[in-house]
């Protein structure tokens, strides 16, 4: 029962993710949306939880691990209902703000309940193992959930859903869950929580609206400043903290640095191109939203396929060649997705979306695997975490920025089409170089005291090449 109970949540959290992609048409449609509204409605969720993920998980050593889930579980449980009934834009950027908050509290106290459960290696192998596949399935299960409550019962559905688990997760919760706590936690870093909320927030705020307002406008120039004081005061308070969200001297070393950085491009690419996908379908090949929900599932079908045996490949073949032939495919896949049309026919373009997820679920695992080899034994929980932040940061941004691209180009005299087009080319040539980057430096730059293991050439430990799963 506390497998499932911990399970849920993060299942719940993640078909939230593509679920919501399926019903962006029918949203536009029915609140009279422009293409700025739907960055917002994915952003606004995606943001609070890129940048509150690393407190949630000192949240929960510090005030408990179930209290913590379970006040994540309410929250976001509450803001779906929020996000159903909103009657206007405004409303359901606040929904999806709260089911931010509520996200980044339940998912990592799941993993701490869990690893907490099962002290003994192995079974906390197969536990979390479970943990990670039951959440895949929910990312699978999103385009068709999404396309299939949408088309019956309109977009408001695809937030109830959120209800009967929510309930589930809490009354189980509260009977099977047994409460516990790191007493030696780190203090929260308030400070830099919230220069790295508005920081972020201000660049995604100019990024989204440069399009519309104009990129000269003085609100668009001034909150793209504002970003860039804000984002300098963070890392200058986190260079000066004793125990800091982002301890700057992890980037001291290379493969940190550089498995950090790709991870934000595949986040970038990967949320910034799949935000258009279902949109393409509908509004370009003219599908159903139900048949457009479904004509995008072979990208997360491979992506659940293919994510379980990433770490292996890993393990065997390094780091570097892993991660650098996702990033190709990944990139290869993108530019193909920018060659298609409005005539061009499904058994042409089914393909290219599984290039596209087989390659990025080449990437994930791996990228967080160097992260977590490039620094000490005590420090892979912190590397684990700054990698799936990085990765949400990117997503921010590969909304935004691709979201401006094709706003350009409509500005322009072209069509949505075409917009679409340039915006999977522009995130095909930047996974490409991206690729290139890994090739040549995806290794450890200097032996780091207390790590796992050295790296060589390849990437791969010595020893326990095991652990870039």
């Amino acid at each position: 029962m506390l497998l499932t109970v911990t399970c849920l949540g993060p299942f719940m959290v993640l078909l939230d993710n593509t679920i919501v992609g399926a019903a962006l048409p029918d949203m536009q449609h029915g609140l009279h949306l422009q293409l700025t509204g739907l960055q917002w409605i994915v952003d606004a969720y995606v943001l609070l939880v890129a940048m509150l993920l690393l407190s949630g998980g000192i949240f929960a050593d510090r005030f408990g691990r179930k209290r913590v889930y379970l006040t994540g579980v309410a929250v976001f449980t509450a803001a779906s209902v929020v996000c159903s009934l909103a009657p206007s834009l405004g409303w359901l950027i606040a929904g999806r703000v709260l089911q931010g908050i509520g996200a980044a509290a339940l998912s990592p106290a799941s993993l701490a309940l869990l690893a907490a459960a099962y002290p003994a290696p192995q079974e906390r192998v197969k536990a979390i193992g479970l943990w990670a596949g039951l959440s895949g399935v929910g990312l699978a299960a999103g385009p068709v959930a999404g396309g299939v409550l949408t088309e019956v019962f309109g977009w408001p559905a695809i937030f109830l859903v959120n209800l009967p688990i929510g309930a589930v997760l809490l009354l189980a919760g509260r009977r099977h869950l047994e409460e516990g706590r790191n007493r030696n936690a780190p203090a929260i870093d308030v400070p830099g929580t919230v220069l790295s909320v508005l920081g972020v927030g201000a660049l995604t705020y100019g990024l989204i609206e440069g399009g519309a307002r104009g990129w000269t406008s003085p609100v668009i120039l001034g909150s793209l400043t504002v970003a860039v004081f804000l984002l300098a005061a963070f890392m200058a308070v986190e260079a000066r903290r004793r125990a800091p969200m982002l301890p700057m001297r992890l980037f001291r070393e290379r493969l940190f640095t550089v498995s950090n950085a790709a991870m934000v491009v595949v986040g970038f690419a990967l949320m910034g191109s799949s935000f258009f996908f279902s949109q393409f379908f509908v509004y370009v090949q003219g599908s159903s939203i139900l048949r457009g929900g479904l004509q995008t599932l072979p990208t997360t079908l491979a992506m659940v396929l293919v994510s379980p045996y990433a770490g292996r490949l890993a393990a065997r073949h390094g780091f570097r060649v892993v991660v650098t032939a996702g990033l190709a495919l990944a990139g290869l896949g993108l530019l193909a997705l920018g060659n298609v049309h409005a005539d061009t026919g499904y058994g042409n373009v089914w393909w290219r979306l599984a290039v596209v997820g087989v390659g990025f679920a080449l990437t994930m695992s791996p990228l967080t695997g160097a992260a977590i080899q490039a620094v000490s034994a005590q420090e892979g929980g912190l590397a684990s975490g700054i990698s799936s932040t990085t990765r949400q940061i990117g997503a921010v941004l590969g909304v935004a920025v691709l979201g401006a691209v094709v706003r350009a180009r409509q500005s322009g005299g072209a069509s949505f089409g075409a917009g679409l087009d340039s915006a999977f080319l522009a995130a095909g040539a930047i996974t490409l170089a991206t690729a290139l980057v890994t090739g040549l430096w995806l290794v450890r730059s200097t032996p780091a005291e207390g790590a796992a293991a050295p790296v060589r050439s390849t990437g791969t430990p010595k020893s326990t090449a095991a652990g870039s799963r």
